[in-house]
This record gives structure tokens, sequence and C-alpha cells, in this order.
């Protein structure tokens, strides 16, 4: 399922990255890489708050569908 239709709260596994090279690169800058685990802090108008590698990040709604958990 994608990211952003994950629970506030919830730890997930990202399973895969889909999207293009340009787009798989920058996510994987973020943190975002297979077998990492991300969390949902909060979601504010569609936009995600996300916890990874120790970080809080922010994403889109449109780069949250990218990553599959």
């Amino acid at each position: 399922m994608p990211l952003s239709m994950a629970s506030v709260g919830e730890v997930n596994t990202i399973k895969r990255i889909s999207g293009r090279d340009e787009v798989r690169q920058h996510l994987a800058e973020l943190g975002f890489v297979v077998g990492e685990e991300v969390r949902i802090v909060n979601e504010l108008g569609g936009n995600l708050i996300l916890s990874v590698k120790d970080s809080r990040i922010a994403l889109d709604k449109s780069m949250a569908v990218r990553i599959m958990v």
C-alpha cells in the first residue's frame, strides 16, 4: 500500500519506491530507501510529516504515493 494511506503513528517498512530515476534518487537522499522504517508523525491537508532515520521530513501526497510500505 502507498505510504499516503498509512495511519498516523504507524511504523512501516519501505518495500518499494516507484517513479523516475530522479525522483527515486531524491527520496533516497532524504533517507527513504528500501528496508528502512518510516513513521507518520502527522498529516496536514494531505501532506505528511514523517520520521525516518532520526529525522523529520515533510512530503506532499504526490511524493508519498510513490513509497510503498
